[in-house]
C-alpha cells in the first residue's frame, strides 16, 4: 500500500513536469504565431498559458515539498506547502481573469482584424496540449488541491482555446469580430467561479477549520456510540493538508484498568479511520470515578493520556 501510492505520487510529479515543458514550450509558439497574425486573442492566450506554467511550476514546487518527510522542526511534515501553492494558484486566477474582462471590454469597444486560420490552427493546438494534461491529471485532482488549482488552469486554457476556435469561425463567415471578447468575458466568469471553490477551501485548512465532507456532529456521535465511551468533549478537527485529517478530544470514560482503556483506543481510532478517513488522532482519557451518592458518577480529577497515530 505504501509503495503503491509513492509510485503513485512520483507519477504525478512526473506529469506535472512534463506538463510544465509542454505548456513553456507552447507559449514561445502561441507568442510568434500571434504576432504574425496580428491577433490580440493570442497573444493575450500566450500570457493565459505563461500564467498556466506558473501554476504548474508551484503545483509541481509544492507537490515536491509535500512528499518530504517530517523533521525536528516541521513535525508535521510539509502537507500545507500544496495547499498554499493551491491558494497562491487560485489568486493569480483571479488576477487573470480581471485582466481578460479588461482586455474584453477594450477589443468590444474596438475590434481588430485578425488572421483567423493561424487563430483556429494553433487554438486547437493549444486545445490538445490542456486537453491530453487534463487527463493526465485527472486522477491526482480528486485528492490533491494543489494538483486541482493546476487542473482548473489547464481547464481555463483550454476553454480559451474552444472559444478562439469558434470566435474564428464565426468571424470567418459572418465578420463580427466581437464575438471573441464575448466568450473571453464568459471564460473569465467561469474561471472566477472555479477560483474561489479552491481559495475557499485552502482558506478553511489554513485556518484549521472542519474538514470539508465531515460533519462535526456526526463524529461526536459516533465516538460516542463507541463502547466504553461516557461522553465526549474539547473535540477539534481539522486538516493537514488536502487529505491529511487530525483529530484531538477528551473522552470520558470509565475508572477501567489500562488495558481496558487501550481497548476503548484502539475501538475508537479504528472507527475514525474507516468512517471519517481521520488517521493522525490525540484522544486524552478523563476517568469518571462512580460512588454511590445521589448525584451518580461524579466527573473525576485524575486524567491519563492516550496518543493514538
Amino acid at each position: 500500500m505504501h509503495s503503491h501510492a509513492h509510485s503513485h505520487r512520483g507519477a504525478t510529479g512526473s506529469i506535472l513536469g512534463w506538463s510544465l515543458a509542454a505548456t513553456f514550450g507552447f507559449v514561445a509558439v502561441e507568442i510568434f504565431a500571434g504576432i504574425e497574425a496580428h491577433s490580440l486573442a493570442l497573444v493575450s492566450d500566450a500570457g493565459h498559458n505563461f500564467t498556466d506554467a506558473l501554476a504548474l511550476l508551484l503545483a509541481w514546487f509544492g507537490f515536491y515539498l509535500e512528499a518530504k518527510p517530517a523533521d525536528e522542526i516541521k513535525t508535521y511534515g510539509y502537507h500545507r506547502a500544496g495547499v498554499l501553492s493551491a491558494f497562491v494558484n487560485a489568486l493569480t486566477l483571479l488576477a487573470l481573469s480581471a485582466w481578460i474582462f479588461y482586455e474584453s471590454a477594450f477589443r468590444l469597444r474596438h475590434p481588430r482584424a485578425v488572421h483567423e486560420g493561424i487563430m483556429m490552427a494553433v487554438a486547437a493546438l493549444g486545445l490538445v496540449l490542456n486537453g491530453g494534461i487534463m487527463w493526465a491529471l485527472r486522477s491526482a485532482r480528486r485528492h490533491d488541491l494543489n494538483v486541482r488549482g493546476a487542473f482548473v488552469h489547464m481547464l481555463g486554457d483550454a476553454l480559451g482555446s474552444v472559444a478562439i476556435v469558434a470566435g474564428a469561425i464565426v468571424i470567418r463567415y459572418t465578420g463580427w469580430e466581437q464575438v471573441d471578447p464575448a466568450l473571453s468575458i464568459l471564460i473569465g466568469i467561469l474561471i472566477v467561479w472555479t477560483a474561489w471553490d479552491i481559495i475557499r477551501e485552502a482558506l478553511n485548512i489554513l485556518l484549521e477549520g472542519l474538514p470539508r465532507g465531515i460533519h462535526f456532529h456526526d463524529v461526536t456521535s459516533a465516538m460516542r456510540a463507541i463502547e466504553g465511551v461516557l461522553d465526549v468533549h474539547d473535540l477539534h478537527i481539522w486538516s493537514l493538508g488536502s487529505s491529511t485529517h487530525a483529530l484531538s478530544c477528551h473522552v470520558l470514560i470509565a475508572d477501567v484498568p489500562p488495558s481496558a482503556s487501550d481497548a476503548i483506543l484502539q475501538r475508537l481510532n479504528t472507527m475514525l479511520a474507516e468512517r471519517f478517513h481521520i488517521s493522525h488522532t490525540t484522544v486524552q482519557f478523563e476517568h469518571a470515578s462512580c460512588a454511590i451518592s445521589e448525584s451518580g458518577c461524579a466527573i473525576p480529577a485524575q486524567m491519563e493520556s492516550h496518543e493514538g497515530h
